[in-house]
């Protein structure tokens, strides 16, 4: 430690913290102190609104509240890596002593390098539950944020309410402005609020509920969603609420559903049984009962959320069916598949490798398009293996009527809904796979894979589909060759 020679006994100094989550601060001023030799009771810190203790209350009249200056050659504070990380997030807890405890801490490390690796030490034990609980404070904030949509006059807006447990509001700023780049929101909480503009974080004062709305029109929405995905054969009460604690019920509009689901859990969870045990239905006949037929189904959730069901497009007898993973938004909202921009990258692939997209039928595994709202956007989601063995049936529907002599999966799930399995991409590309009515399986990535790569990775995927895309034509004109040629025979 330095000389005592800067610090007045009897001397108590008050360090008024200007925000309750300054992390700098607090560490500049505490390295002051360290290297001043000033004791942790010597000091107290406050918080902005705060009285801290009698001497931050009564201002200098107990001593001097200004800092001391530490002297040139003043040891530098020792600290390990362990105490910055917690002490940056305890810091953010709403215990009025957390300034005063870290300091401590930081007085005993000087003395005590390892401390921080006595799991018994009471002080060492209060900063890592401290640690806990704010870490489970975001991890709430991240999962319960709910917006709502507002007009005004600059567009649409996003706001959102929530009742944070510790000061985090400023410290997940980041979170939200990463994910959702593109809206402008606000989040507002009774400890303060941030605003994202698409440009610039903005923050403001504390906010009541009745500042944020209650309600927007995507809501109903969003609740068939919730209601759609809620599956009563794995609920687990106990866990759910652990997960998702009452407190935060009020904030989100899914909430008021969760009742009348647990109630009618056993009831749903006995239908799915006796649903499970009815007769197969009769197969389609034709592409137009196909078409009804999935319109119509609802054998798994994804039909539930609201989307339409998308039937492939071709003629009866096309040499080559390509199939899809799912419909995506613009298949949707059109009713057809492959024009979104996957499907125009395949358009383009196709042309490259002179395959004639108008004659093939093209399709996908599963009918629906399965996504998550985020805002207005509708973010997709890749079905499980389970709906798209749900799917297969219909799949099976339409191959049967087309009848194909080469089937191309694009990804993995397609593959799965001709084979019942998932299989490896990189393992089953570049070679047919006999199936049982004598057509051949070829397998590739799906577009919107390669849409997702850059650079280099996205140069050498290209390639590689190019690569299957030109396999499948050739072989398709040797099938077309092997044809006529058995014609002439005959």
């Amino acid at each position: 430690m330095v000389a005592m020679q800067n610090v007045s006994l009897g001397v108590h100094h008050v360090v008024h913290m200007p925000q309750p989550d300054d992390f700098a601060f607090w560490r500049e001023h505490a390295r002051t102190l360290i290297q001043c030799d000033v004791p942790p009771d010597r000091v107290s810190w406050v918080e902005p609104g705060g009285t801290g203790d009698l001497f931050a209350h009564g201002g200098n009249a107990h001593g001097e509240k200004r800092l001391p200056v530490p002297d040139k050659d003043a040891p530098p504070v020792r600290v390990s890596k362990r105490f910055m990380r917690l002490a940056k997030n305890a810091i953010l807890h709403s215990d009025t002593s957390r300034f005063a405890q870290l300091y401590l801490l930081l007085w005993k490390l000087q003395s005590n390098p390892r401390m921080m690796e006595d799991k018994a030490d009471p002080d060492v034990r209060k900063v890592e539950e401290w640690d806990k609980s704010v870490r489970r404070d975001s991890h709430k904030m991240h999962a319960f944020v709910r917006f709502r949509e507002v007009e005004s006059d600059e567009g649409k807006h996003y706001v959102a309410w929530f009742e944070p447990d510790h000061h985090i509001v400023r410290a997940n700023a980041g979170f939200f402005k990463r994910r959702f780049a593109n809206m402008k929101w606000s989040i507002l909480t009774p400890r303060g609020c941030i605003h994202w503009d698409g440009e610039v974080m903005r923050e403001s004062g504390p906010a009541q509920r009745s500042d944020a709305p209650s309600d927007d029109p995507t809501e109903d929405l969003w609740k068939s969603y919730y209601a759609s995905t809620f599956n009563p054969a794995r609920l687990k009460v106990g866990a759910m609420m652990s997960e998702m604690p009452k407190k935060y019920w009020k904030n989100m509009p899914e909430a008021e559903l969760i009742p009348d689901l647990i109630a009618s859990a056993q009831a749903r969870e006995a239908g799915m049984v006796s649903a499970g045990e009815r007769e197969e239905r009769l197969r389609p006949q034709n592409l137009a009962e196909v078409s009804d037929a999935i319109s119509a189904c609802r054998d798994c959730p994804i039909a539930e959320c609201g989307p339409r069901a998308v039937m492939g497009e071709g003629a009866i007898g096309s040499p080559l069916m390509i199939i899809g993973e799912q419909p995506g938004d613009q298949e949707d909202l059109s009713g057809k598949p492959f024009v979104g921009p996957a499907g125009q990258l395949l358009d383009e692939c196709l042309e490259a490798a002179k395959i004639d997209r108008s004659a093939a039928y093209v399709t996908n595994a599963v009918k629906h398009f399965k996504y998550v709202l985020r805002g207005k956007r509708r973010i997709h989601q890749s079905p499980t293996a389970k709906e798209t063995d749900t799917c297969r049936w219909w799949l099976e529907a339409e191959r049967a009527i087309v009848q194909p002599r080469i089937i191309l999966a694009l990804g993995a799930s397609a593959a799965r809904g001709l084979l019942g399995k998932t299989v490896s991409i990189s393992q089953a590309r570049g070679a047919p796979i006999p199936l049982e009515d004598g057509s051949e399986l070829w397998v590739t990535a799906h577009p919107a894979y390669l849409l997702r790569l850059e650079g280099e990775a996205r140069k050498e995927q290209g390639a590689l589909f190019a690569h299957d895309l030109s396999a499948v034509r050739a072989r398709m004109s040797a099938l077309t060759m092997q044809s006529s040629y058995h014609s002439q025979i005959a």
